[in-house]
């Protein structure tokens, strides 16, 4: 019997629950990793601690709880669904989803794969970045560095101007504007990173985020969707420099500036999460109402629609995977 080949989609992580006790082991994890947070361990350890986990937990405890969708939350609820329906569509190819941080974790996912004849490793991240994707990868290659199945693995680096990724953008926007009417201006929000990741990392992410926005305005105008369209930035941590502009600050200059209507939606972002559902349809449409704004929409990720299932058909497909035996040299 020939063996199958397996399909390992891998999302950044979240909380066992929306507990004080899970988002403190899990915000821990995740920002101990040097990919994250790149400050020397000896001095970053006891401020995360002491300082800002105690800060943080109280914080956005509450944000969790608001967001939360059966028992789980809204990051691996949507990632889950997305897996399940990409197995009943692709019967000859395994499919499992692991968290960089958390669970489902990336060992177990493994060795659920391990009979497969080929493991294609798919980030969900379609803008390659080293504080997502190279953790993704390197953590990866932490776990399979003595096992004989290296050669099988390889990986889909990001999609960032795959014609599938910008037509399924494109579709969830115009399917916003069918049902919502059309913004006076449209605002793409991407993730944020430090500034000094770009030089001291040769990171391409910001690179990456502008040939989307790129590629989308140009799929929107050749279909007939004129409205403006600004890029931006959310999700700012810490007192450090990091790229502009800023989603808040660009939502209440927008407002200020006599704007009443907008549409946001974060093309970086597979599946919602706490930077969508809360940060930017709760958060920033408060500052947007705040600043003057009367009417804003959050358009959904694409979650487990069926243009995310295709996309994902699509790239594992069609698209030239890279293989961990040459990693550094193709990050």
């Amino acid at each position: 019997m020939e063996k199958k080949q397996g399909l390992l989609l891998v999302n950044l992580g979240t909380p066992s629950a929306a507990t004080p006790d899970a988002i403190k082991q899990y915000l821990t994890e995740f920002l101990l990793d040097r990919h994250v947070v790149d400050l020397p361990k000896l001095f970053w350890s006891p401020i995360l601690k002491y300082l800002v986990i105690p800060k943080r937990v109280p914080y956005i405890i509450h944000h969790y709880q608001k967001i939360w969708i059966n028992g789980a939350s809204p990051l691996l609820h949507y990632s889950q669904l997305l897996c399940d329906k990409l197995q009943r569509h692709l019967p000859n190819i395994q499919c499992e989803l692991a968290m960089t941080y958390g669970e489902p974790d990336m060992q177990s996912a493994l060795n659920k794969l391990q009979s497969c004849s080929k493991i294609t490793v798919l980030p969900l991240f379609p803008q390659y970045s080293t504080t997502t994707t190279l953790a993704v990868l390197d953590k990866l290659k932490q776990i399979i560095a003595s096992d004989q199945i290296i050669d099988n693995i390889c990986y889909i680096r990001d999609y960032a101007d795959h014609p599938s990724y910008i037509n399924a953008l494109y579709l969830q926007i115009k399917q916003a504007f069918e049902d919502q009417g059309e913004p006076e201006v449209l605002v793409l929000s991407y993730h944020g990173i430090p500034e000094r990741y770009i030089h001291k990392r040769k990171e391409d992410y910001i690179e990456r985020c502008e040939m989307t926005t790129q590629l989308l305005i140009e799929k929107c105008r050749a279909n007939g969707i004129n409205r403006p369209i600004q890029m931006a930035y959310q999700s700012k941590f810490g007192k450090g420099k990091w790229v502009t502009p800023s989603t808040s600050e660009t939502l209440q200059t927008l407002a200020q500036s006599g704007v009443k209507n907008v549409h946001v939606i974060c093309p970086g972002f597979s599946v919602d999460c706490i930077e969508t559902l809360y940060e930017i349809d709760e958060e920033n449409r408060e500052l947007f109402f705040n600043a003057g704004g009367k009417t804003f929409y959050y358009i959904p990720a694409l979650n487990e629609s069926d243009l995310q299932m295709c996309l994902i058909i699509e790239l594992i497909n069609h698209t030239q995977p890279f293989t961990f035996k040459n990693l550094y040299s193709n990050t």
